[in-house]
């Protein structure tokens, strides 16, 4: 009780100590499952996305038959999805994302999150796509042509749907151009 009411009060880190005791006092009862999820949720709403992920693949681990399976596969997505950043940086987490979403929707294609999985799963193509072209023309204006085209290349076979294709395209003649 006192871990619901401080999680409905957005007292997040309240919650997470009273689910925690919940879970440490009685570990069989009824009421760990949805301390469990909490935990998971609360962790996500405080943005402690690492902390978030652990919780939510412990709960998976713990109940795979769970109905709430769908939702905890989608929420460990979004942890990932929140954490992407702009294409000159690291891109693991579009990268960690497309993979979760690619899960939901092969595991859960007519479920509530398939569509909202979906609509990510296009976010994290550009991001990885963008990071391909961002490393392409920086090869381009660095003269390294032939390194150019091999990204480019690898964007448009791996990233055919996204927004970079042509772009991609018109890099790769500017190349060929600069190559003769």
């Amino acid at each position: 009780t006192d871990g619901t009411k401080a999680y409905n009060e957005e007292e997040f880190k309240q919650s997470i100590a009273s689910f925690k005791k919940l879970k440490d006092w009685y570990p069989f009862s009824k009421h760990v499952i949805v301390a469990e999820r909490r935990i998971a949720d609360a962790n996500f709403m405080l943005e402690n996305y690492r902390e978030a992920i652990l919780s939510y693949e412990e709960f998976e681990k713990l109940h795979p038959k769970n109905e709430l399976i769908p939702y905890i596969i989608y929420q460990k997505g979004l942890c990932h999805f929140f954490q992407i950043d702009t294409i000159d940086r690291d891109q693991r987490n579009a990268a960690s994302a497309l993979k979760i979403f690619n899960r939901l929707l092969k595991e859960y294609p007519k479920g509530e999150y398939a569509e909202k999985a979906s609509k990510k799963r296009q976010k994290c193509l550009n991001s990885l796509a963008g990071h391909e072209f961002y490393v392409g023309v920086f090869y381009y204006k660095s003269k390294h042509y032939k390194g150019a085209i091999k990204r480019f290349e690898f964007l448009m076979n791996t990233y055919p749907d996204t927004e970079y294709k042509a772009k991609a395209e018109h890099y790769i003649k500017l190349c060929q151009k600069n190559m003769k």
